[in-house]
């Protein structure tokens, strides 16, 4: 079934064209890499999709819903979620107060209700801390629910953004550079836990990634970017064998176990 459809986006600031002719059809349960040199307009179109920029040209359908300039939390609402370069957590927050907070997009309580401590906001935020508590004990993180989030390892906190992301229930998960700053046993235990949340949550995730061992080593399929023009799409294998994408980006051609 057919998650995300993106046809022939095309955005510009000012005279410069970021992104041309970006096209995208999404099966649910994919799990698709999105590479390129720095510049080539992979975050741009996060962007996009997730509502921070709107296409210049054409449009953007998440399960069959027109979602193109939509604002970012209706979107987040509909079910896309997405994590970002630099990890963004609420470091003097306990590690459950974050998850918590992904779990408030779908809160239905009022704010007077909340101010008031109200007995239906009160049931709802029991609720909101089962369902974080159950979470973090599903991804192995429930022994330090109770951490600061900024005290925790550099590998942990990055996962635990993941975390938070899954709180607001997605569908379709944007991963914006994921190994970023880690060392090669963090990368590797990463690239296991996204597959595992793929599969147990049933997700459909895009990849943005410059650590090409992540790269080749679980995504299905790859579209490379260069300057905002889409450059090659294959899987692993074929990527990793197109002469253009070896001249545009790898620079050598490699086998990525």
């Amino acid at each position: 079934m057919e998650i995300l459809n993106i046809d022939n986006i095309t955005i510009q600031f000012g005279g410069l064209t970021a992104v041309k002719n970006f096209e995208l059809k999404l099966q649910s349960g994919e799990l698709v890499g999105l590479i390129g040199p720095n510049g080539a307009g992979k975050t741009t179109i996060f962007n996009m999709i997730t509502g921070i920029y709107a296409p210049s040209v054409n449009r953007i359908y998440f399960q069959n819903t027109d979602i193109t300039g939509m604002k970012p939390d209706k979107i987040a609402k509909l079910g896309i979620a997405r994590t970002f370069q630099n990890v963004r957590l609420m470091e003097n927050l306990t590690v459950i107060d974050n998850v918590m907070i992904g779990f408030h997009l779908h809160l239905q309580s009022s704010i007077a209700s909340a101010i008031f401590k109200f007995s239906g906001y009160v049931q709802e935020e029991e609720s909101i801390y089962q369902k974080s508590t159950e979470l973090l004990e599903k991804v192995d993180l429930e022994r330090c629910k109770l951490e600061k989030a900024g005290s925790l390892p550099y590998g942990q906190q990055r996962k635990l953004e993941i975390v938070r992301a899954l709180a607001t229930e997605p569908k379709l998960l944007l991963l914006d550079e994921p190994a970023a700053g880690m060392n090669p046993q963090e990368t590797k235990e990463l690239m296991g836990f996204i597959q595992r949340i793929r599969d147990d949550f049933n997700l459909t995730i895009i990849l943005i990634e410059h650590d090409m061992k992540v790269v080749m080593g679980i995504c299905e399929r790859i579209i490379v970017l260069n300057y905002g023009l889409t450059i090659a799409e294959g899987n692993p294998k074929e990527i990793q064998h197109n002469p253009e994408v070896i001249k545009a980006y790898l620079g050598v051609e490699a086998q990525y176990a």
